[in-house]
Parts: C-alpha cells; structure tokens; sequence
C-alpha cells in the first residue's frame, strides 16, 4: 500500500478525536466566546470579528453542537491530509510526509480547539490551506483562492489579516507576475471588504473590530508609567494606579472591574482612546515595552505546556460545567437542548490521561521553526520560508498586540511541519519558469 504510513498514523488520531466526541457532549464552552459566537442575533463582534459566528448560522438548523465539533475534527484530518499530499509530491517518501502531519494529528490542544466552540480550529485550516495552495502551485485561480481563504481568515481572527500582506509579498518579491498578485489581493478584499462594509452599516464605521485600540492598551499596562508618558488630560483617565510589580496579566485589564478601561463612556470612543494611549506609551517607553514582549515570549521556552496545578481555561474537564444563566439561553437555543458540556467516563479519563502527555513542547517546536527558516535560506528553498515565516508572524505577533497565550501558538503548528518538509525536498518546484531565450535568426 503506497499510504500506508499515512494510514497507521491516522487511526489513532481518529480514536482520539472519537473519544472527545464520546468523552465530552455535545462540545466544551469557553467563557464566555463560544457564547458570543452562538447568538442567534448576526451583528459584527465588538472585540472580535465575527466570521465564525456567521459559520455558526450557517449550521445552526441543525440544532447540534456536535456537528460543529464533528465539522472541525474532519477539517483538521482533512488538512494533515492535504499536507500529506503535498509533501508527497514533493519527493517525500511516505513515512517521511506522515511523519511530518503527526503534530497535526496528535497534539493534545489541536484536539481540544476542535472540540470547542471557538474560532482557532476553522481559522487554522483556512490559513493553513491557503499557504499550502500559493505553495503547491501559483496561477491566477490558486491565487485567487488562496487570497479568498487568507480574507475568510482575516474575518475570522484579525491575526490573519498580515499573512495576507505577507503573502502577497512573497508573490511579488518572486516575481509570479502581476496576475496572481492581483487575484490574490483582489480575492482577499472580498471578504474583508464586505465584512467591513456590515460593520460601516451596523455600528457607523468601517473595520474588523472595535477593539484593537483596548488590545493594545492592555498590552502597555505591563509598563506604562504615566510619569513619564504625561499623556493628556482626557488620556490620563486610562493610566494604571497599581504598581507595575502588582498588575496582572494584559488581559485582565480588558474585563476586570479594576480596569480604567471601563470609566470610559462610549465603544468606540473607548477604543480609540485606549489606542491614542498605546500609541503614547510605546513611544514614550519603547524599551519597556520590548521588554514586556520579550518577557511574553519567553514563555516559547517553557517545556510543559500546563503544570497539573495550573489553572487554566485549556485543560479537558473532570466534570461537569454549568452554564450561568445569563448566556444559557444562547447555548440552549442553538443547540435545542441542554448544552452544558458533559463528562462521560471512561472516555472522558482517557483523553485526559492523554493530555498531560501528547503534545510537541515549545521549546522543539521553536527550534524547529527557527532551523527551517535557517534552511531555508541556507538551501534556497524559498517555497519554504512562506509557511515559515506566516508561523512567525503568528506566533510573534500576539505579543506585541495584545499579549502571550498558549492557543495563538497552536495556529503555527500545521505551518512549521509544511515548511520543515519542504526544506527537505530536493527542487523549489514553485520557482517562477524562466523565460524562453529568443530565437536568434541569422
């Protein structure tokens, strides 16, 4: 059997993806996103862009969470697939391409995004494919495609929207021509544009969001000191009061009822004041903010991923989680039913167990970006540093934004695998075909 490493390896994958869906019904909730996702009222999100939610509806006839986490497990085998054909194709010999998607398949958090009412699954296979159909083959049409799938993404997590830029980059600095460029480009600001024009329509300006100033602003609170930013009167409403040592974690300046954040009036008054901030901040102490970055990536450092005493929003549940009732209506409607996540064991056990193990460590996954890239360049293996270098960004990018969480590295993953492969085949076969020389006539 010419797949047979593919085979061997993806049956345990699939086991493991049936013991989420046994081992916990209909889907697991993250407080309080998936609940925003699932209202039945379509509007653009206000702290996130709302292509997911729009999957959501897409689905919600249905009635059943469990087809969306069904939906988003095949996608991702669909995409080790995918990946698997490609690197094939590329000269990889079977156990060497199936070797490469393992990641893919048996990382314990790409497992638990598909099974969770989230947005990271959906948006890791749109990016993910779309650089993989720019790397397989560029034409006008894998373009056009590719440039469509980087919008789907950009409207599903802004993240997405530099891998468009940078995408069209790589086409350009390769020199495809300009009609892939422009495919891509023009592909690309469908979604984004037609997202942006409901935003302009239902809330009064044109964007993706009207969060991204909040964001950033939580990102200063690591350092800002307002001694030395001396912002503005109708800024200084937004320093922090509590001592840099005592702040916590960016997030929490989002939400929490501490937050000067919430003293001002007004969305999008609000957040374009928190980016007036930001803004002032970073300039005023560009050294502390770096730091604070660093600080964050440091974090790539750590090898395991969650200590067993850590609490966190990631770790499959022991029981059974209620719903409050302030958001169990929206599960309820959407799924026709009860909606709170169930914990059927032994199954539930079982993948638990596997939790604590299956899983590629930062620190490799770090080194193997950073000696792909490397290859890359030492090879002239150009077709590589495109999925390399959209794992960077997605992995670099949180931190200066926003800040570090574990689910923004996860994106990078299928990323790293298909430009490690690619470093190791002989030919870029993506290089441009050379131009024929004339014909001398004597």
């Amino acid at each position: 059997m010419a797949h047979r490493a593919l085979v061997i390896a993806m049956l345990p994958a699939i086991g493991l993806r049936v013991l989420a869906v046994l081992g916990f019904p209909p889907a697991i909730l993250f407080y309080g996103d998936s609940f925003a996702f699932m209202k039945e009222e379509l509007t653009p999100g206000t702290a996130r862009p709302s292509g997911y939610s729009l999957l959501l509806a897409l689905l919600r006839p249905a009635h059943s969470l469990t087809l969306v986490t069904v939906l988003q497990h095949l996608l991702m085998l669909g995409l080790a697939v995918a990946l698997y054909a490609l690197l094939r194709r590329r000269g990889l010999p079977g156990w060497g391409a199936a070797l490469l998607v393992t990641p893919l398949l048996y990382d314990e958090f790409m497992i638990l995004l598909e099974h969770m009412i989230m947005a990271d699954a959906v948006f890791v296979v749109l990016v993910t494919a779309a650089v993989a159909l720019i790397v397989w083959r560029v034409t006008p049409a894998t373009a056009a495609v590719g440039g469509m799938l980087l919008g789907l993404a950009g409207i599903t997590r802004t993240v997405g929207l530099p891998l468009l830029i940078l995408t069209a980059a790589y086409l350009l600095i390769r020199r495809y021509g300009w009609r892939p460029l422009v495919a891509l480009l023009v592909a690309g600001a469908i979604p984004l544009g037609a997202y942006a024009t409901w935003m302009k329509v239902e809330k009064g300006k044109f964007g993706l969001t009207e969060a991204d100033g909040n964001f950033l602003w939580s990102r200063t609170m690591s350092f800002a000191d307002c001694a030395i930013i001396k912002p503005p009167e109708r800024l200084a409403v937004l320093c922090p009061t509590m001592p840099v040592e005592q702040r916590p974690y960016p997030p929490h300046w989002l939400w929490e009822s501490f937050s000067p954040l919430l003293k001002v009036p007004g969305t999008a008054n609000r957040n374009q004041l928190a980016g007036e901030f930001a803004r002032q901040a970073i300039l005023a102490q560009p050294g502390a903010y770096l730091g604070s970055v660093a600080t964050d990536l440091k974090q790539l450092l750590r090898w395991e991923r969650t200590a067993a005493d850590e609490k966190t929003p990631y770790k499959l549940p022991a029981a059974e989680r209620p719903i409050s009732a302030s958001v169990r209506g929206v599960a309820e409607a959407y799924e026709g039913g009860p909606a709170a996540t169930r914990v059927v064991e032994p199954f539930a056990g079982w993948l638990r167990a596997y939790q604590r193990f299956g899983y590629v460590p930062f620190p490799l996954l770090t080194l193997a970006l950073v000696a792909t890239l490397a290859a890359a360049l030492v090879r002239r293996r150009w077709d590589a540093l495109l999925p390399g270098l959209a794992a960077l960004a997605l992995i670099a990018s949180p931190p200066f934004l926003a800040a570090f969480d574990v689910r923004y590295v996860i994106p990078a993953i299928p990323l790293i695998c298909l430009a490690a492969g690619l470093t190791l085949t002989r030919t870029d076969r993506t290089a441009p075909a050379e131009p024929r020389e004339a014909i001398k006539v004597a």
